[in-house]
């Protein structure tokens, strides 16, 4: 399975960008899915996670800025991010295990795609 992380790039303290996670097949829909986040130095954190009835699980850094969603008609897993400040400034990541409570603990998957870098500048 490959996954792909999009919607990445620079912007401006406050605002907004929307990453889009996507696999192939049905593998975001049989799964609950995470967005993680690694910036210079720091180890991968979770971001976001969703459960697959949809269920949504938000760090304490970003809550109330992210929020992650599914869009079924596009097959993807976007987080939509608002708010946005430097140390939100990272590779994105999208990863995904059949079980929820692996998503919203575990940062250390066998397998990652290639993430999407976010650069906030103040």
């Amino acid at each position: 399975v490959q996954l792909q992380a999009s919607g990445g790039g620079v912007v401006q303290a406050g605002g907004s960008l929307k990453l889009s996670c996507a696999a192939s097949g049905s593998t975001l829909t049989d799964n609950a899915v995470g967005w993680y986040r690694q910036a210079p130095g720091k180890q991968r954190e979770l971001v976001a996670g969703i459960s697959r009835g949809g269920a949504p699980h938000i760090a304490e850094a970003v809550r109330g800025r992210f929020a992650i969603y599914r869009d079924g008609a596009k097959n993807t897993v976007n987080l939509q991010m608002n708010s946005l400040k430097p140390e939100d400034t990272a590779v994105y990541y999208c990863n995904f295990h059949k079980y929820y409570s692996v998503v919203i603990t575990k940062t250390d998957y066998d397998y990652w795609g290639q993430g999407t870098l976010v650069t906030v500048s103040s």
